[in-house]
């Protein structure tokens, strides 16, 4: 057999890095307390695919391949995850569950692995003539003869059109799915929950966008680096928005820890859906009669008070299911009730600094803050978009 030396260059070395990542993030979301939300579980095994397929195109692209023979295409079954897995991840996230009958979307890739189990038992000799074909086709074949057939569905030379197909239908589901909620829950789910849902299913559906333009203008599989480097920019993407979204990073809040009873009872215990539902719908009520937000003075611990709940489960039921911090809930309430007001064509000689009084803040210039982070405008600019009238 005749082989080529390994070749290395930036686009190895930003696909390794990106292997690596989706490995370190597939065991962090897979382990520890984090296993237990489903949709952790889902992103941990969508990224530990992302970093098989990525893996696969390494080897090939540096010619390590040439090393293990036995590994050719072992990863291509994973192609089939990809979409499922990500959908998965979405859908969860926004309702804390599966989808109905999510088994059914691991069919394709159930088949697939069926059809490469033929693949993956033949000599090694056939393996490197498929891979020379593929991407050294100035190398010499050696004379090889399958075990078996190896490809009984006959579908293994469609494989990037149906992977284009998969990528593209969960992306435009996601992309449903989040839209769907967005209207039903515009004052809980506008920030930065689905902004960050949505950034990610785009990053998804230009995937098929990125076969369509790099696989004709390469012969056969040359083109792969640059979807395992766009690859590896989704992962550190990802890695963004888990650090973005960490409390690791952000201050000390001013809030009291809760007694140290009360805090030994539940280090050990996450709050059952039940419980979680139950306070979720005393929130849902109090918001619907009361509109607490509105009061300067509200804090996390008043607010527990209000829902008969701690400030620790309350601060937890925020982050879990709603994906914000208690100050994030209260701007994303209070900036959905300015724009309220300053749509209002009769509110239209209230003063900023008064619109940000009765939303309930003190501070005008936290008021400008918070709006501008959720709107992309500052609230004078948003009034004038929507009134039509010059900024002030």
């Amino acid at each position: 057999m005749q082989t080529l030396p390994v070749h290395l260059d930036l686009f190895a070395l930003i696909i390794l890095l990106g292997v690596a990542q989706g490995l370190f993030l597939g065991v962090f979301f897979l382990t520890g307390e984090r296993a237990k939300q489903v949709a952790n579980r889902c992103l941990g095994w969508f990224t530990l695919a992302l970093s098989g397929v990525s893996g696969e195109i390494f080897l090939n692209y540096t010619n390590y391949t040439f090393q293990l023979l036995w590994a050719v295409d072992f990863a291509e079954p994973l192609n089939f995850v990809l979409g499922p897995l990500f959908f998965f991840y979405v859908f969860s996230r926004l309702h804390q569950r599966l989808p109905r009958r999510w088994g059914w979307h691991l069919l394709p890739f159930g088949i697939w692995l069926l059809n490469s189990a033929t693949w993956f038992y033949q000599p090694v000799e056939f393996k490197y003539n498929s891979y020379v074909n593929s991407l050294h086709p100035e190398l010499p074949y050696i004379p090889a003869q399958p075990y078996w057939n190896e490809d009984f569905t006959g579908l293994r030379d469609w494989i990037n059109e149906m992977t284009l197909i998969s990528c593209l239908v969960y992306a435009f589901l996601s992309l449903m799915i989040i839209r769907s909620v967005s209207q039903q829950r515009p004052a809980i789910w506008a920030a930065a929950q689905l902004n960050s849902l949505r950034f990610l299913s785009w990053l998804v559906a230009l995937v098929p966008l990125l076969i369509v333009l790099v696989k004709p203008r390469f012969y056969h599989d040359v083109g792969d680096y640059l979807l395992a480097t766009y690859m590896a920019a989704t992962i550190y993407s990802i890695s963004f928005l888990v650090m973005r979204g960490s409390s690791f990073f952000g201050e000390v809040p001013a809030e009291p820890d809760p007694p140290v009873e009360l805090k030994k009872k539940y280090e050990k215990s996450t709050l059952s859906e039940e419980v979680e539902d139950a306070v979720l719908t005393r929130l849902t009520r109090l918001l619907e009669t009361d509109k607490p937000y509105l009061n300067s003075g509200l804090s996390l611990s008043r607010l527990a008070e209000q829902l008969d709940t701690s400030p620790h489960h309350l601060s937890q039921l925020l982050n879990d299911r709603l994906g914000l911090t208690f100050f994030d809930w209260l701007a994303t309430y209070r900036t959905a009730e300015a724009r309220q007001l300053l749509s209002n064509p009769a509110l239209a000689h209230l003063k900023i600094d008064e619109v940000a009084e009765r939303v309930g803040y003190n501070s005008t210039s936290a008021f400008h803050t918070a709006f501008k982070r959720l709107t992309n405008q500052t609230p004078a600019q948003y009034r004038a978009n929507r009134l039509g009238t010059q900024v002030e």
